[in-house]
């Protein structure tokens, strides 16, 4: 039986993952007021959004955790929401925004 070298498939594998996430964008530091229509308004001007803005909220209390993802139809537009969205003020909160892991 062969067995797989780690050292090249590791890599190709996480590139391939990056690339698929690359749409996606984590976005943190939310006001417990922002929602999911505040959210893709804000993010929307930068291309267009193919799965439903998520804030998420905590299951027993319905409140929002601070936090959500936005998932857009193109790396670029991705990119450019990530540059120009991250540190901006959103209800009067400077957001985080980064590019969403796997298990998001």
């Amino acid at each position: 039986m062969q067995c797989l070298n780690r050292s090249v498939s590791l890599p190709l594998a996480r590139q391939l993952l990056a690339r698929h996430l690359s749409t996606k964008l984590f976005v943190g530091g939310l006001s417990y007021d922002t929602n999911e229509t505040v959210l893709k308004d804000a993010f929307g001007k930068y291309g267009e959004i193919i799965e439903a803005v998520k804030v998420i909220c905590h299951r027993v209390y319905g409140e929002s955790k601070g936090y959500g993802f936005v998932q857009f139809s193109s790396e670029a537009a991705a990119s450019t929401a990530l540059k120009e969205m991250d540190g901006q003020l959103l209800d009067d909160r400077n957001i985080r925004v980064h590019y969403a892991h796997k298990w998001s």
